[in-house]
């Protein structure tokens, strides 16, 4: 049987509620740019409010996910429609900083069955599995060790990279010890040993960091991880 050929246009739904004054979100655009020039695709994006998704039929259609950074955001549940329709439909998958915390949430509860899995920054009960960072990453840099062999190894090229952060919150200790022997592998650290990014094993691209790599091409550099996202979609 013979391989389908690539896709020549991609529908990207970037999941996440737009401000302007957001780094990140001036970013998003530039670095899918850039990605589809290297790529030669053409990648067509729209931008999703979380208001505005009520159910994964608002996912269909979309050759990839990109659930993108600013949370709390403004229907939590808009977001974890999309992660779920993306992870259970073996859509490509991207989060980060704010998709990245969501996407473990919606791990340990419709995966690991902790039906109380909940985000420190927005919830005082239930088990916080998204819990306040022992030091504040807002507008930090930082050096990230990658896994061998994993797709973000494989989208760097290199096993040790630095990337740029803006957040409060990160995995919390309890759920980071019980991911352990999950197919969500842990594939970044830093050098305190601290999750910084993930990848589902059992999907063929869904993988979420706590950087914030697309700020790349704000400096006009390319960003890696998103050539990978955009080259999974073409399948």
């Amino acid at each position: 049987m013979e391989n389908s050929p690539l896709k020549s246009t991609l529908r990207i739904a970037l999941v996440g509620d737009y401000n302007p004054e957001v780094l990140a979100h001036q970013a998003i655009p530039l670095a899918i740019d850039d990605a589809a020039a290297v790529l030669d695709v053409t990648a067509d994006y729209d931008w999703l409010a979380t208001p505005d998704i009520a159910s994964p039929e608002d996912l269909v259609g979309y050759d990839a996910i990109w659930v993108v950074p600013a949370s709390p955001y403004k229907n939590e549940n808009g977001a974890f429609h999309a992660i779920r329709y993306a992870r259970e439909n073996s859509v490509p998958f991207l989060g980060t900083c704010g998709g990245f915390q969501h996407a473990i949430i919606d791990y340990a509860r419709n995966v690991m069955g902790w039906s109380d899995a909940a985000h420190g920054e927005t919830h005082s009960e239930g088990r916080l599995v998204i819990a306040p960072l022992t030091c504040s990453l807002v507008e930090k840099r930082d050096t990230i060790e990658l896994r061998p062999n994993t797709l973000i190894a494989k989208a760097y090229g290199q096993l040790e990279i630095e990337e740029g952060y803006h957040c409060n919150y990160g995995i919390a200790p309890l759920f980071a010890e019980a991911l352990a022997q999950q197919p969500l592998k842990v594939t970044g650290w830093d050098d305190e040993g601290e999750i910084r990014a993930v990848e589902l094993v059992t999907h063929p691209f869904f993988v979420a960091t706590l950087f914030q790599h697309e700020r790349a091409a704000l400096d006009g550099r390319p960003a890696p991880l998103v050539q990978a996202f955009l080259r999974a979609a073409q399948r």
